[in-house]
C-alpha cells in the first residue's frame, strides 16, 4: 500500500473530513444538539458545545472504522470510489490511529463535561455503527434497522447531557401533558424530567432514517448489488417502498400526539407540523405506488428539508420559558430547581 503524500495541513484536514463523512457528522451533531435544546432541564453553553464536539468525534471514529473495513467494496461503487482509503490518500494505519484518537477523545470529553451515561451512549454508537451495522450490511437487510437505531441515539445523548432520564423511575415517572382545556395547567418540577420526551426524540430520528435511506438506496441499488450489500432496495424493491411509507406516516402522529403529550412542545406544534408531514407523506405514497427513480428522488429530497424544519418548529413551540432564560439556567416550570438531576 502506497500512501499519497500529504503536503499541507489543509490537505490532511480534508482527508480527515472525508474519513469522518463530514456532512453525515454535521447531521449527527445537529440531532445531538437538538436533544440539548429541547431538554426542559437547565443547561449551559459549555455543555451544549462539548456535547456537539464529543458527538462529532464519536461520529468521526465510527465512520472511519466503517471505511477501513469497506475498502474492497467501496472500490466497486462509483459513489464511494473516491473515498480516501480507496484512492490511497491515507494509509490504513494512519486512518486507524485517527479512528482510535477520535473514538477515545469523544467519550472522554462527554464523560468529563457531561456525565458517564452520555459518554456510554457515544461509545455504544461507535460499536453499533462500526461493528454491528457494518458487519450486517453484507449479511442481512436488518442492517437498515440497526442503522436507524444508530441515528436515533444522538438526540438521547443531548438529552442525558442535561441530566435527563431515559427510563421512568419512582422519582421521574412518565407524565402526559394534556391540552389546557383537559388539565389544570400546573406543571410541577416532578413532571419536567419526563422520559417520554427522550422516547419522542429517539423515535423521530429513528423513523426519519427509513424514508431518507430507503429512497436513497433505491437510487443506488445497482451499486449496492454490485458490491454485495444486502439492502432491501436490492432484494425487495416493493417492500423497500412500503417500509419507507410506513415510517413517513408514523411521523404524523409522532408530531401531532407524542411530542405535545411528552411536554416537549405545546399543542401548537401538532398544527404547524401537519403541513410538512403531509407533504412528505404524499411523496412517500407516490414512491410506494409507482416505485420509480423520480419518486425516490423526490422522497429523498424531501427528507433533506424535513428534519431541519421539524426541529425548528419544535424549538419554536418548546414548552416553557424563552431561550434566554433557558440558557441562563432559569427554571422553566414552577417549582423546578436550577440544578439538573444526574443520571
Amino acid at each position: 500500500f502506497r500512501e499519497t503524500s500529504l503536503h499541507t495541513p489543509r490537505q490532511l484536514l480534508s482527508v480527515y473530513a472525508q474519513l469522518s463523512k463530514l456532512r453525515l457528522t454535521m447531521l449527527v451533531m445537529l440531532s445531538a444538539t437538538s436533544g440539548v435544546a429541547m431538554s426542559p432541564l437547565p443547561t449551559t453553553l459549555p455543555i451544549l458545545l462539548s456535547t456537539a464536539l464529543g458527538t462529532a468525534l464519536c461520529s468521526a471514529s465510527a465512520n472511519t472504522f466503517n471505511q477501513i473495513q469497506e475498502v474492497p467494496y467501496d472500490a466497486q461503487m462509483a459513489r464511494t470510489r473516491q473515498r480516501p482509503l480507496v484512492r490511497h490518500a491515507i494509509s490504513p494505519l494512519h486512518a486507524t490511529v485517527f479512528g482510535v484518537v477520535t473514538g477515545v477523545a469523544g467519550p472522554a470529553l462527554l464523560w468529563t463535561m457531561a456525565n458517564p451515561v452520555t459518554a456510554a451512549l457515544g461509545a455504544a454508537n461507535i460499536g453499533l455503527y462500526a461493528g454491528v451495522y457494518t458487519w450486517l450490511k453484507r449479511k442481512s437487510v436488518l442492517n437498515t434497522w440497526v442503522g436507524a437505531v444508530v441515528g436515533g441515539i444522538p438526540p438521547l445523548m443531548g438529552w442525558t447531557a442535561c441530566g435527563g432520564k431515559l427510563f421512568p423511575t419512582a422519582d421521574n415517572p412518565t407524565h402526559f401533558f394534556l391540552p389546557s382545556f383537559l388539565s389544570d395547567g400546573s406543571l410541577g418540577s416532578s413532571m419536567v424530567n419526563n422520559p417520554l420526551g427522550a422516547m419522542a426524540l429517539f423515535v423521530l430520528l429513528y423513523s426519519w432514517q427509513f424514508p431518507h435511506f430507503n429512497s436513497l438506496s433505491h437510487l443506488t441499488r445497482a451499486s449496492y448489488a454490485q458490491a454485495g450489500y444486502k439492502m432491501l432496495s436490492v432484494l425487495s424493491p416493493k417492500k423497500n417502498t412500503e417500509v419507507s411509507l410506513r415510517h413517513t406516516v408514523l411521523l404524523l402522529p409522532l408530531c401531532s400526539l407524542l411530542f405535545p403529550l411528552s411536554g416537549l412542545t405545546t399543542w401548537w406544534f401538532a398544527l404547524t407540523s401537519f403541513v410538512p408531514n403531509l407533504v412528505w407523506i404524499r411523496a412517500a405514497f407516490a414512491f410506494w405506488r409507482v416505485g420509480g427513480e423520480k419518486q425516490a428522488r423526490v422522497t429523498f429530497q424531501h427528507s433533506l428539508w424535513y428534519l431541519p424544519i421539524i426541529l425548528a418548529l419544535m424549538m419554536l413551540h418548546k414548552q416553557g420559558m424563552g431561550w434566554t432564560e433557558w440558557m441562563n439556567g432559569a427554571p422553566q416550570f414552577e417549582g423546578q430547581k436550577s440544578g439538573s438531576a444526574g443520571n
